[in-house]
């Protein structure tokens, strides 16, 4: 089975060498798209310079549009059996693809998230979200998007989102930024497709450190499950 990995990128030079690294040396069958969302730090220069034949599609924006834009804007490349989203600075791993591909292939799943807050006993995991404001606003809006999708979930704004390929090609996608999230959260809900979870690695950053989203973000999520679960779109 392949993997579609749809990397967006913004400003993330700092990273970028090194995840990009990380995704090709991953040993699964994959396709590797990657955005660029306008970077002025050289990030676009630095795919070009020491990736661009090693990845299958890379595409850039001629203006800074968002995560969310840049995942719609390689949606139709999509040649995988799941897709999955990896954010290119280094919070989350990708040598845990394996274990992704591994369990959509023991349990036939649509949709499985790694949660950054489930536990599992005899699995080496790395918790660090960086701010304790940033663990509560995680809860709530987890608590929040449960409630309204009626999902199970740990951990609804996870980044790794993996989802069967023709499912997520369906889903007609309008947000251009961070609450691309609860979008697709809630839209796979109407769908009644399932989301399983399986716990993952994660290594927070700061806002020093690059981190892009904003208190802000979560009043967008929560306006974004409201709008795709009680209106029509």
């Amino acid at each position: 089975m392949k993997l579609t990995v749809i990397i967006p990128v913004y400003n993330e030079i700092k990273t970028l060498r090194i995840l990009m690294n990380k995704v090709l040396q991953t040993k699964i069958e994959k396709q590797i798209i990657v955005v660029d969302d306008c970077s002025n730090d050289g990030s676009k220069e630095e795919i070009l310079d020491h990736f661009k034949d090693k990845i299958d599609k890379f595409i850039v924006h001629d203006q800074n549009m968002g995560k969310g834009a840049a995942i719609k804007s390689a949606k139709k490349y999509i040649d995988g059996d799941y897709v999955i989203i990896q954010d290119a600075d280094l919070e989350y791993d990708p040598n845990q693809y394996h274990a992704f591909m591994i369990e959509v292939k023991k349990r036939k799943i649509d949709a499985l998230y790694g949660s950054r807050v489930l536990k599992k006993e005899k699995f080496k995991r790395v918790q660090n979200f960086s701010h304790k404001i940033r663990i509560w606003g995680n809860i709530f809006l987890t608590f929040l998007s449960n409630k309204i999708n009626k999902q199970n979930l740990t951990d609804a704004h996870t980044c790794y989102k993996l989802v069967k390929s023709d499912i997520f090609k369906s889903i007609n996608f309008y947000e251009n930024g961070f609450s691309f999230c609860p979008e697709l959260n809630t839209k796979l809900s109407n769908l009644g497709v399932k989301i399983d979870e399986i716990p993952i690695n994660y290594e927070g950053r700061t806002y020093d450190e690059g981190k892009k989203i904003t208190a802000m973000d979560g009043f967008r999520a929560i306006k974004a499950l409201i709008k795709y679960k009680y209106f029509s779109i």
